[in-house]
Formats: C-alpha cells, structure tokens, sequence
C-alpha cells in the first residue's frame, strides 16, 4: 500500500520520476548522434551500430514486465533505486568500452537498469496521485517529458561530443543519476501492490524470447541473407514463442500479463499506436544522424542542431497534446500526430545529398510535432480503466511497447539495406546506396504514420470506450 503523500510533496515525487525518465528515454536517443564517432574509434558495421542501440531497447523491451511486477511485490521505491545504481554504473562502463562488443555488453547491463525505472516511476505516479484530474496532469507531464528527453538526446550528445568526447555522452548520466537517486530517498515513499501476484518465470521468458528472435532477425537479415537457415529459424522461434506466449498465459492462475487487458480496445490500440509511432521516429532519427553526419558532413554538435526544429516541436505538441486530449478527446490528437508523422516521413523521402535547410527543417518538425502528439493518448489509455494494484505492470505493458517499437525501427532502418552497404564499406558508394536506404524506410514510415491515423480512429470510437468500461467493471 501506499504511504500518504502531502500536496506538495506529491510534485517532488514526480520530479524525482520526471528526473530518472530523463535518464532512460535521453539514453535512447543520445547515442545515436554519436554513432559516426564510434564508428570511427571502432571500424564497427551497420550491424555493430545498431547492436549498440538495440542491445539497450531490446533489453528494457525484454525485461520491462517484469520489473514493473517485482516493483508491485517488493516495493516500487526499492526497484527504482536500484535501476539508477544499475544504469549509472553500465553508463560508466559505456564510457570505458574499447571494442564493439564491450559496448554492447555495457548497453545490455544498461538496459537492465532501464527497465526498473519507466514504469516503475509511472506505477509510482499512478499510486501518489489519486484524484483523477490530477493524475491525468501528471500523466501528461510525465509524457511530455518522454517527448522532449527522446527529442533533445541528439542535441545535448552533439554538443557533448565535440566539446569534450563521445564517451562524455555516457558519463554525463553519472551526476544526473545521483541527483535522481538523492530526490528519490528525500521525497518518494515505499509503496507495494496490497495483492501479491506469483512470479511467472514462463511468461518473462517467452515474451523475451519472441522480442529477441524477431528483431535479431531484422538486424542480421542482411547479412546472413533472407533465405539463411539462421534467419528462417529465428523467425520461427520468434513466432513460436509468441503463439506459446499467448497460451500459457491463458492457463496460468497468476499470468505475467493478464490477457483481459487487451479486451480493452484503447489499451489494446495503445500498445499498437506505441509500437507504430516509436518504429518511425526511431528508424528516422538512426538514419538521420548517419545522413547528416556521412552525406552531408556536419559535425556531432552541427547534426545535433539541425534537429532542433524536432525537439522543438515536440516540446510544443505534447503539452498541447495533453490539452487536446482533456478537453476533445484522444481522436484529434492521435489523428494529427499520424498526419505530422506521415507528412515529415514523406519529405524525408525526397532527400537528396544536397536538401535545403529549409526543407530539412520542416520534414523534421512535421515528425517532432506528430511524435509529440502521441504520447499523451497513448500513455492514458494505456492505464485507463486498470486497478492501481497492478499500476505497475499496466504502465510496463505500455513501456514495452514503445521499447518494441523503437527496436523494431532501428532494425527496419538498417535491415533493408542493400547488400554490401555497411559502413565500413566503400566510402564513395556508400551515399547513393544510404539515400536508397533512406528512401524506402522514410515510404514504410508513410505507410505506418496512416496506420496511426487508422488505429486512433479505431481507439476513439464509442464501441472502444464501452470495451474499457467492461474491462473496468470486471477488474474492479
């Protein structure tokens, strides 16, 4: 149960949760602007850079369930200090790394800390904030600060990257950390489920499995080839462990994820829309950074800069987000953000080695200010109608889905790539082959920023709320 909590103290605790997501969501992007510089330190591929990115979403994606379950059963404050001790000390192995692998290794013991701060801040949010309007304030805050950590991580890496070097990006989490660790023994109070659930070892290690065969697939697809055995049997496991997923699930008396929630239409299109908006502005902002930094030739710090007009944009979408979604509902906002989405993922696929400024900018906005749009319905629906005793593990349902969904974007971005177009490959056919790249992933963007068009229609409708008060009902 949760220990009481002052008015005032209660903005402290969302401080503190604000803080720590600061962490986790500015590390999903922050390396990216970095990964020419590593590139360089390490003659690393296509491949080995996106290992570096995915090895830390994967492993928050993979893990996520679980530790917003172990917050809910051992206390939440307990899981959430020790995911900052956790991430501070893999952020400082980050910086030490010498090789590839080292890197990655790091990256993956980053994302186990990760994973033990998202939702287990959220669950806490959820259990300090108990009036609905000012939960949904908080709630709000909360997404817009995932917005702008995600939008702001190129902008604060470049800079640190050429002023001091790559590997300050990760030590840069060092003191932030403490700060989040000092707030949260000061003002966040130890809370627990008041119904223990029973660990579902079978469900974690299914839902990992699934999550680990399918993109390992898509980053290694083309180098091992489509057709290989190794890729045909990852797709195989990977589907196989969903389908065992699902029926274990259903026979459990203490589930990982209880499979009633997807009876609900918003949460259902939640997971959908977050999966969906995370794959485009993951795989676009991967691409980006290579193609301001390879093709165009600007510095960490200048690439970092020219995608302001993103972070910018998003800091003005999610707040208004937040707004639209209290006062019209969850539709308009999860319409615009499919249609900015869509529209700056089809000015990106006219890039050409020498684009405007201009045009770079506003294809850029365009995707910031869809990309901030989507947070806020998307992070209410998806604890909308959930009993606060399983706060933890419905905010980690969400999490893991905008975690899938930025893996499985970094994947898409470099999985279909042409044959031999690694980044340690031929500099002089390296940019028309990259712009070719470029072009499909920012088409299979279009296709998906319409998919969130589709889906929000869907999450909106009047059959879809009564699916939530049903689900409501039977939980409570």
């Amino acid at each position: 149960m949760s220990q009481p909590v002052t008015e005032g103290r209660r903005w402290l605790v969302l401080a503190s949760c604000c803080l720590s997501l600061l962490l986790v969501m500015m590390d999903v992007t922050i390396v990216n602007v970095v990964l020419p510089s590593i590139r360089q330190a390490f003659g690393a591929s296509i491949a080995s850079l996106q290992w570096i990115v995915d090895a830390y979403t994967l492993t928050v994606a993979a893990l996520l369930m679980a530790a917003g379950s172990l917050a809910d059963r051992f206390g939440r404050r307990r899981v959430f200090l020790s995911g900052i001790t956790i991430f501070c000390v893999a952020s400082a192995f980050c910086g030490l790394a010498a090789t590839p692998a080292q890197m990655i290794a790091a990256r993956i013991l980053q994302g186990v800390g990760g994973a033990m701060l998202n939702p287990v801040a959220l669950s806490i949010i959820t259990n300090t904030f108990l009036e609905p309007a000012e939960r949904a304030k908080a709630i709000g805050l909360w997404g817009m600060m995932s917005g702008v950590a995600l939008a702001l991580g190129p902008a604060i890496g470049g800079f640190i990257a050429d002023s001091l070097s790559w590997r300050a990006v990760f030590w840069i989490n060092l003191p932030i950390g403490l700060i989040a660790m000092l707030m949260t023994l000061r003002f966040v109070p130890e809370s627990r489920s008041s119904v223990i659930s029973r660990f579902d070892p079978a469900g974690q290690g299914l839902a990992a499995l699934a999550t680990l065969t399918l993109v390992g697939a898509l980053i290694e697809g083309p180098d091992f080839g489509w057709d290989s055995p190794v890729i045909i049997g990852l797709l195989i496991m990977a589907l196989v462990g969903i389908i065992v997923f699902v029926g274990v699930e259903r026979r459990i008396a203490s589930p990982m994820l209880n499979l009633g929630f997807l009876r609900s239409i918003p949460f259902s299109s939640a997971t959908v829309l977050a999966i969906l908006c995370f794959a485009i502005f993951s795989s676009l902002l991967f691409l980006s950074t290579i193609y301001l930094q390879q093709i165009r030739g600007f510095s960490p710090s200048a690439a970092g800069w020219k995608l302001m007009p993103f972070a910018a944009a998003v800091v003005i979408a999610a707040p208004l987000s937040g707004r639209l979604v209290a006062s019209r509902g969850a539709r308009v906002p999860l319409v615009l953000s499919g249609v900015g989405l869509a529209g700056g993922a089809w000015m990106l696929a006219q890039l050409t080695a020498d684009s405007s400024a201009l045009w770079l900018a506003a294809a850029y906005a365009l995707v910031g200010g869809g990309f901030g749009l989507c947070n806020a319905p998307i992070t209410n629906a998806a604890v909308s109608g959930m009993p606060r005793r399983q706060a933890g593990l419905a905010a980690a349902v969400a999490s893991t889905s905008r975690q899938i969904g930025a893996a499985l974007g970094v994947a898409v971005a470099g999985s279909v790539r042409g044959a031999g177009a690694t980044v340690a490959g031929d500099e002089r056919s390296f940019a028309p082959v990259f712009l070719g790249l470029s072009h499909t992933v920012c088409w299979i963007a279009v296709m998906l920023g319409c998919g969130v068009i589709l889906v929000g229609l869907i999450a909106t409708s009047a059959s879809a709320q009564a699916s939530a008060r049903r689900v409501a009902e039977s939980f409570s």
